[in-house]
């Protein structure tokens, strides 16, 4: 099979993202369609990046194309090894337009389906605030939690995937996640609990009154924008429940003089906020709640990390 023919094949399986059944021209085709949203999901919570994550399952769908598949014992295992090593080789490449990107970088946001905030697990994985713990992990320490605390492969299947012995990823994981575990949000917080935060974002800008708002902001809270040098946003990261405060105030009397809309949506398997001007999406606004308080804002602007909060993106934790 050419790479021509691949591909044309891969962009027809793309298109199929938001469907279930895509029509399957052969034995590889079908089975790559059925771990499809498996896959992306890998390559998402490894590299943080939509665009990035349909690259690298393009470059699977290219080594698949080419794959005897009387000879592979395990299909999704070994879709799930392809895609692991596109994603840790272009993870390293991905560090390195970090390095001269324009200011604070934060993941890319995803409209998600109601059926990722229902697998708490998978929410949890995905949230904004879980993907910036997974950003400070080295790349390969980064594979290793994902493969085993989110998708819970085996450490043998894992040591394939990476490139090291089983012993090395079992200290690894361990390393990973006492890494995680002393960074990621200190309790459990349900939707309720952010959507209340998030209500009383919307009511301060109908209002004007601002107290409600400031009255769940932990002392520590953290405001981080990206703008990748296209829109204007903070580049450094604001500190500080008087600072952020200030920093609100100025921005929603911004949204009820200029008349923006401001409205909900769940973003990576949580509730969020999207700031539309002239109808498009311009902005989309994240939380991270510790104990009841918000204790991070994170605020999308570039319009480059904004294309898939056009559609609903499928993420899963199971395939085939």
């Amino acid at each position: 099979m050419s790479q021509n023919h691949a591909h044309r094949r891969l962009v027809r399986v793309k298109s199929e993202h938001a469907h279930t059944h895509a029509p399957a021209e052969d034995t590889a085709t079908e089975v790559f369609v059925a771990h499809r949203n498996l896959l992306f999901t890998v390559a998402y919570e490894m590299l943080g990046s939509a665009a990035d994550a349909e690259d690298v399952l393009q470059e699977t769908w290219l080594k698949w194309a080419g794959v005897d598949l009387d000879a592979v014992r395990d299909r999704r295992a070994y879709l799930v090894r392809i895609t692991t090593r596109q994603a840790l080789s272009r993870l390293r490449t991905l560090g390195r337009r970090k390095e001269s990107y324009v200011g604070e970088w934060l993941p890319e946001p995803l409209l998600t389906a109601p059926d990722v905030a229902e697998d708490v697990e998978l929410a949890d994985s995905v949230s904004m605030a879980m993907m910036l713990v997974l950003e400070t992990l080295a790349p390969t320490e980064r594979a290793v939690f994902v493969l085993r605390e989110v998708f819970d492969l085996g450490y043998d299947e894992i040591a394939e995937a990476v490139g090291k012995s089983a012993a090395a990823v079992r200290q690894i994981a361990h390393r990973a996640r006492e890494h995680v575990a002393a960074r990621r949000p200190r309790g459990s917080v349900s939707p309720a609990e952010t959507r209340h935060a998030l209500d009383a974002f919307q009511r301060a800008t109908e209002t004007g009154d601002l107290q409600g708002l400031l009255d769940i902001l932990a002392p520590d809270v953290v405001f981080v924008g990206d703008g990748g040098g296209v829109k204007q946003a903070i580049l450094r990261p604001v500190v500080g429940a008087e600072k952020v405060g200030r920093l609100l105030a100025a921005g929603l009397g911004r949204i009820a003089a200029e008349g923006w809309s401001l409205g909900p949506a769940l973003v990576n398997g949580h509730p969020a906020l999207t700031l539309r001007v002239d109808g498009g999406i311009d902005t989309v606004v994240a939380v991270r709640m510790d104990e009841g308080r918000i204790t991070g804002f994170y605020a999308v602007r570039n319009p480059e990390k904004l294309t898939h909060m056009q559609r609903e993106t499928r993420l899963s934790r199971a395939g085939g």
